[in-house]
């Protein structure tokens, strides 16, 4: 018998083939030890409900999706950097900001002061909101430390988080993002540390599945960055890169040579980058909130990912600086409205696809049976509604691991 069957309700599957939505109209679901057991039209239901059941749960006719994964954020850290947004609005220059004491090493001042504890503490309104918005996997990269012990803190706050929420928690090390002060003067001392001592220690701790790396001109290049990755495929570490954002520095077709789960930003990946990422499969992880935020022109080559079939997904970019966004479903709108997604796209980045940038995709980000039953029901007619509405407020409610959960 299954543990609970929901009925009346509509199911987008975004499983492949057919209708992009995989849309099932009066459908029911049922949930056994925290899977998926059955799905599909009510009328062909092996039985009548309640004998199928322990619990029959009536959707009120709504529309269910899985549930949405938000494959890129930087959701722990300390204090906030509102004044150095209302500073460039009065025409301060990043510059100016950082010399000023703002800017990122405010942030990796603020997040070094804090326990891990702390940090998790601070970061649980944050993750209430997106958990409320749907989201039912995260993942959390570090990057605010700068130092072995900051970083490997910062995972440890992130995998507090999860118990605490009892949420999927995708822990990722941004082994490098920035260099600290402490190394303004020796760069390749910084990487040489991040290679041989942090690395080895997130993966000797298991505090990180992933490596991800800044690939920019404000940033580290691509041979610093190459030197990292390699380092963290050595340790079995998956590895991501931030790419192309502000140039076309080849972060693309460094993070396709290294066979990255994911590039992410993409903005200014040419050609040749978008073709190195679908012949490995590397997911384009569009973010909408930092161009948004940035004020960005150079948007990213939608029409060259969808020509080559490169898999996209979209992400909150959760982090204090260039992205303070809390809600998924409106960084799909705005990735919708900027970047010209269909609609079928949109549910796919925030589900499907966004599962497949963090190597989950066998578990969930679409609902068949066997995968993980996280699951959302939305106050909407079509699925296409998800993305239109602009902000949060329309999940009805979420279910993870068969779970209802209320945030």
């Amino acid at each position: 018998m299954w543990d609970e069957l929901w009925t009346d309700i509509r199911v987008a599957t975004l499983a492949p083939g057919g209708d992009p939505y995989g849309l099932v109209e009066g459908a029911a679901l049922a949930v056994a030890d925290g899977r998926i057991a059955w799905i599909g039209p009510a009328g062909t239901l092996p039985g009548a409900p309640e004998t199928l059941a322990r619990r029959v749960i009536g959707g009120g006719g709504r529309l269910a999706t899985p549930g949405l994964v938000d494959c890129h954020t930087h959701l722990v850290f300390g204090g906030n950097r509102a004044l150095d947004f209302d500073l460039r609005a009065q025409g301060a220059t990043y510059a100016a900001i950082a010399q000023a004491g703002g800017g990122i090493r405010s942030t990796v001042g603020h997040t070094r002061d804090l326990s891990a504890a702390e940090l998790a503490a601070a970061a649980l309104p944050r993750a209430r909101r997106l958990l409320a918005d749907g989201v039912t996997t995260v993942e959390i990269k570090s990057g605010y430390g700068l130092d072995v012990a900051g970083e490997l803190k910062l995972l440890e706050a992130a995998r507090r988080l999860g118990t605490e929420l009892d949420v999927e928690v995708v822990p990722t090390l941004l082994a490098l993002h920035a260099l600290p002060a402490e190394f303004a003067h020796d760069r390749a001392g910084y990487v040489d540390l991040v290679t041989r001592e942090l690395i080895p220690a997130a993966a000797k701790a298991k505090l990180a599945v992933a490596v991800d790396v800044f690939c920019e001109t404000i940033a580290f290049t691509r041979e610093e960055c190459a030197q990292a990755l390699r380092a963290a495929l050595d340790h079995g570490l998956a590895v991501k890169v931030h790419a192309d954002q502000l140039s076309d520095g080849g972060g693309a077709a460094l993070a396709a040579e290294f066979g990255a789960l994911s590039a992410d930003h993409v903005e200014y990946t040419g050609e040749a980058g978008v073709a190195a990422l679908a012949a490995r499969g590397t997911v384009a992880v569009l973010l909408p909130g930092a161009f948004l935020m940035l004020a960005e022109k150079q948007r990213p080559p939608v029409a060259l990912l969808r020509a080559h079939g490169v898999p996209m997904a979209v992400a909150t970019d959760l982090n204090p600086g260039t992205s303070p966004c809390t809600s998924l479903t409106t960084a799909l709108a705005l990735a919708r409205a900027q970047f010209g997604l269909t609609a079928a796209e949109g549910l796919a980045a925030v589900t499907r696809e966004a599962a497949r940038a963090l190597g989950l995709l066998a578990s969930r980000g679409t609902l068949e049976p066997g995968k993980r039953a996280d699951f959302c029901l939305w106050d909407f007619e079509h699925p296409r509604e998800l993305g239109y509405w602009l902000g949060p407020g329309a999940c009805h409610a979420v279910v993870r691991g068969g779970v209802r959960r209320d945030h």
